[in-house]
């Protein structure tokens, strides 16, 4: 049984992200952030698929302990745990940045909570240029409230859960920025799942 408060992202959920996540970014060699970590399974799928380094954060002790177990088992090179609320470690400054960020935090952890938590990612400059941020929420909570630098790329269901998908497209995000992006991309470029069919909007 997984430890208290944690919720393991199912099979048919992760084979479903890592399909979508390969087709449109290279894992070789990436830094992945895993928060709300649990059992560990996004990020160590990661690094069983190219990753360079995962830094996986769980607040739970016993779910951390059971990482990094895990981590041990498998051999994977590139691993780190952190044991610790997401919130306290997302205050620091990375010494580099990452380049695919998965969060699958509580079904219960508030809005507001989760607000700061992708803040925090920008603020704190946690994202590469181009970084992908993966969030995974119960199809009846509200969509996540991204800051202004991270465009929404998708949202996609998998029966009681939702996983919606932002790019970072850097700190200076704003009117100037989303012009370019527009003249760039062409016509509907930032209609986000409206130009994915695979996609089902929530």
């Amino acid at each position: 049984m997984p430890p208290r408060g944690t919720r393991p992202t199912s099979e048919r959920v992760r084979e479903a992200l890592f399909s979508a996540l390969e087709a449109m970014f290279d894992l070789d060699g990436a830094r992945v952030l895993d928060l709300y970590a649990g059992s560990g399974a996004l990020g160590l799928e990661a690094l069983s698929r190219g990753a360079g380094h995962a830094l996986f954060v769980e607040a739970e002790r016993k779910a951390a302990d059971l990482l990094r177990r895990n981590v041990a088992d498998l051999r994977l090179r590139g691993a780190e745990v952190r044991t610790g609320a997401v919130a306290a470690v997302l205050a620091e400054t990375p010494a580099l940045p990452y380049d695919v960020v998965f969060a699958d935090p509580p079904y219960a952890l508030g809005e507001a909570e989760l607000r700061d938590v992708l803040a925090r990612l920008v603020d704190r400059r946690w994202l590469a240029a181009g970084a992908v941020v993966l969030v995974e929420r119960s199809v009846r909570s509200a969509d996540p409230e991204w800051p202004a630098s991270l465009t929404v790329l998708r949202s996609r269901r998998y029966g009681d859960t939702a996983v919606h998908w932002a790019e970072y497209v850097g700190a200076n995000a704003g009117a100037g920025a989303d012009a370019d992006a527009g003249a760039d991309a062409g016509p509907g470029a930032d209609s986000g799942a409206g130009n994915d069919p695979a996609a089902t909007g929530s």
